[in-house]
């Protein structure tokens, strides 16, 4: 994590059939840091936490656990938005890695109508993540 960057406060919580798979893709593709990932009796991954550079962080297990409320959860069924200040490079690592891009790179608006710049992309087991400039509306 950066050292300007507060701890997360919120965790969202995916689930994926084949968790090795998700890890490679959200650490090496998309760019998050692994911070813990607990292997499972499977020989998949049972728990893992990762941390986004710019600050948040995110769980994620495996479809197969369902001894818990979270394990109702099916794999694809999630979109995540991320904060960025390099939507390209995140871009441009989906598109090297043969990931599939929604929606490249543009310029929008959100329902508070500040204008961001961002991208759409769909992970190996069907999350969609989008990565943009847009921090919030403004508190000013």
């Amino acid at each position: 994590m950066s050292p300007d960057a507060s701890p997360s406060s919120v965790w969202p919580v995916l689930h994926y059939d084949d968790t090795r798979a998700a890890l490679r893709f959200l650490v090496d593709v998309l760019g998050f840091a692994d911070v813990v990932a607990a292997p499972d009796e499977h020989g998949g991954i049972g728990h893992a936490e990762l941390r986004w550079p710019g600050g948040g962080a995110l769980v994620f297990g495996s479809t197969r656990h369902t001894d818990s409320v979270h394990g109702r959860m099916r794999a694809g069924t999630s979109a995540v938005y991320v904060v960025s200040d390099d939507v390209d490079a995140v871009h441009r690592r989906v598109v090297d890695a043969g990931g599939e891009v929604l929606e490249p790179p543009h310029e929008t608006r959100f329902g508070s109508g500040d204008a961001a710049y961002v991208c759409t992309v769909r992970d190996p087991e069907g999350n969609l993540w989008t990565f943009g400039t847009y921090r919030g509306p403004s508190l000013a």
